[in-house]
């Protein structure tokens, strides 16, 4: 298969290439446009592989992404602006890449007459749920710009489907962790944080909960759904492992050999969703199944971003 996977060179995108290339025999052609979030560093290995094409560029260049989707066979759509702080200080990088964008590779798909457009999308568009888990039925109610427009691309992909029935799928992902994050996001800011004694700001009372899963698993998970989801489905991808920010703090500093004192509690985001937690029941009904604890996981990133380096403080 000839896939095009856009935002390729971000964190969840250029392990899923790494996955794609390692795992499968497939021709793969990454598009990124190397912003803040994206980094040919991530592709460190892979860039040189025979069966890869890499691409520098923007999936809102509508000639580019015509062209690159011609030569596809199925299109999987990473590329986002995905940072909700970034997003709440301003969004309209987010409107435009994350709407615009994938309203031009829709097209282009559209045009090319590919077998299938895979949208990666987030479990932040259902909103906060402060008891049970979110299903795919259950209604879209994002809270903050970033996953407002994350849901936005999923109804726009969704209207194609029923519109011009274009062969789509979508999936939505708890929060992810592992190799080649952004050191801005949560966890390896707080390991590098931890690591060198420095002080872990939490918001908040830090009681917000968040559902973790290691990149790779999410990987495993997308190459099923591609494989093997039902054309015009959602499927939720979560690991069921539910901590709070304090109780991830916690782990995090256990985890390097760091203190408790390092912690200090900073005022809360605005539009701080509580709790996110969704039911992964349906993709297991097509084979797929987490394989790594939050406790490997965690390892693997010390190991990754730290060589392994543990602090006493």
């Amino acid at each position: 298969m000839d896939i095009l996977v856009t935002g390729g060179a971000g964190f969840i995108g250029s392990n899923f290439v790494r996955f794609l290339l390692q795992e499968r025999d497939d021709s793969v052609t990454t598009l990124d446009a190397l912003t803040y979030a994206g980094s040919r560093d991530n592709l460190e290995g892979v860039l040189d592989d025979p069966n890869h094409r890499f691409v520098e560029g923007d999936i809102r260049n509508r000639e580019l992404v015509e062209n690159l989707v011609t030569d596809a066979d199925a299109v999987v759509n990473f590329a986002a602006e995905s940072h909700v702080d970034r997003s709440i200080n301003g969004a309209e990088p987010f409107v435009s890449t994350n709407v615009q964008g994938t309203q031009t590779l829709l097209d282009a798909a559209l045009k090319a007459d590919i077998n299938c457009f895979l949208q990666i999308s987030t479990d932040e568009v259902y909103g906060e749920i402060h008891e049970g888990h979110f299903t795919e039925d259950d209604p879209l109610n994002p809270r903050n710009p970033y996953s407002a427009t994350k849901a936005s691309a999923d109804l726009l992909v969704q209207s194609y489907r029923e519109t011009h029935d274009l062969p789509v799928l979508i999936t939505r992902t708890c929060n992810n962790f592992g190799p080649r994050q952004h050191p801005e996001k949560l966890i390896p800011k707080f390991l590098k944080y931890a690591a060198a004694g420095e002080t872990l700001p939490v918001y908040g009372d830090g009681s917000n909960v968040r559902e973790w899963i290691y990149v790779e698993d999410n990987c495993t998970a997308l190459d099923t759904v591609l494989r093997d989801g039902k054309i015009g489905e959602i499927y939720n991808i979560g690991s069921g492992v539910e901590l709070s920010n304090i109780e991830t703090t916690e782990k995090i500093l256990e985890t390097v050999g760091g203190s408790t004192d390092q912690i200090e509690f900073v005022e809360d985001r605005a539009g701080h969703d509580q709790r996110y937690a969704i039911d992964a029941s349906k993709i297991k009904q097509i084979g797929w199944e987490p394989e790594w604890s939050f406790e490997e996981g965690l390892e693997a990133c010390v190991d990754y971003y730290l060589g392994g380096e543990t602090v006493d403080v």
